[in-house]
């Protein structure tokens, strides 16, 4: 099968390696000092499974990569406008994929559930497929990928159209990654992974971000928890407000908590640490926009929503 992988960062870079490992038509799309040093060396990936050197395929110019049967959107989600050129180009190449169609396939694995909508206002609903990432790794270099822990899996489906049942393609994306050694699940709706992440990961982006503390640290203190809990439970009531019932509760969710290390930091608070760009709007603002034009109130995640704002496009000056 032949993927084109846009955004070769830490999720790209790891989803994408496996794919070239298993034999698969893989493309790296990137720029600057990593384009150059996938290019010269490969892709070097660290972990605690194993050091491996991967050599690749990199290029900055989507139209020199021809057709593909798979996009795989692995941009952040502040970077999803400035990729959709590229996604079209990709998308508008001829060809007959794999998946079936007459047009490549489209798997958004950004945080939120923002990022199909977005990709499907440029290349139709029909070329896209929703899913979720997780890993926890990061470009420690160009060309190098540093994997912390083992864990690694995606989780995709329909976003649109008929979700109530896995779809042939879906099924024959699944097992493609599956056999490439990715721990992958196949859903039939997207919506709800989608949902299911973000009712865990907004309110413990928003809480670690505002404080600048470990979940060690607010898990012990009682006002901080319940403050997560309920930003987690207004996340669970926007979302049944769009028709997706959440599987996580508030209180699966608080035991979750207790058994992460305490060190344990959003990616948002690493980020906000090192003066980067910040998922504030697809994590927290987006919905709060939802619940506000569905008429569920959502005061908790705007309050936070509020504290980092400024933050978003890095360390504010003045």
């Amino acid at each position: 099968m032949r993927f084109a992988i846009v955004g070769a960062g830490a999720v790209g870079g790891y989803f994408g390696a496996k794919l070239v490992q298993a034999g698969h038509e893989v493309t790296f799309l990137a720029r600057g000092a990593h384009l150059e040093a996938l290019r010269q060396k490969g892709l070097e990936v660290r972990g605690a499974a194993g050091d491996a050197r991967v050599p690749v395929r990199a290029e900055s110019d989507a139209a020199r990569v021809g057709p593909v049967d798979v996009v795989l959107l692995a941009v952040k989600t502040y970077d999803i406008a400035g990729a959709l050129p590229v996604v079209k180009t990709l998308v508008a190449a001829p060809g007959t994929p794999a998946l079936g169609g007459a047009t490549a396939v489209v798997l958004t694995l950004q945080n939120g559930v923002d990022s199909p909508d977005e990709v499907a206002s440029a290349v139709g609903r029909e070329a896209v497929l929703g899913g979720s990432a997780y890993i926890s790794a990061a470009i420690t270099e160009p060309g190098v990928l540093t994997q912390t822990g083992t864990h690694q899996r995606i989780t995709l489906g329909e976003f649109f159209g008929d979700t109530t049942r896995v779809s042939p393609r879906v099924a024959t994306l699944r097992d493609a990654l599956a056999g490439a050694g990715i721990n992958t699940d196949a859903v039939a709706d997207a919506r709800v992974p989608l949902w299911d992440k973000l009712v865990f990961l907004a309110p413990f982006a928003g809480l670690t971000g505002a404080t600048r503390l470990p979940i060690g640290v607010l898990r012990t203190c009682a006002p901080s928890l319940d403050t997560y809990k309920e930003a987690a439970s207004e996340v669970i009531r926007v979302a049944a407000a769009e028709g997706v019932t959440v599987k996580r509760t508030p209180e699966s969710l608080e035991r979750e908590l207790h058994g992460l290390p305490p060190q344990t930091r959003a990616s948002l608070l690493v980020d906000l640490e090192q003066g980067k760009r910040l998922e504030v709007e697809a994590l927290l603002g987006s919905v709060m926009r939802r619940g506000r034009a569905a008429g569920v109130p959502t005061p908790v995640l705007a309050t936070l929503y509020g504290v980092l704002s400024p933050y978003a496009s890095g360390q504010p000056q003045g």
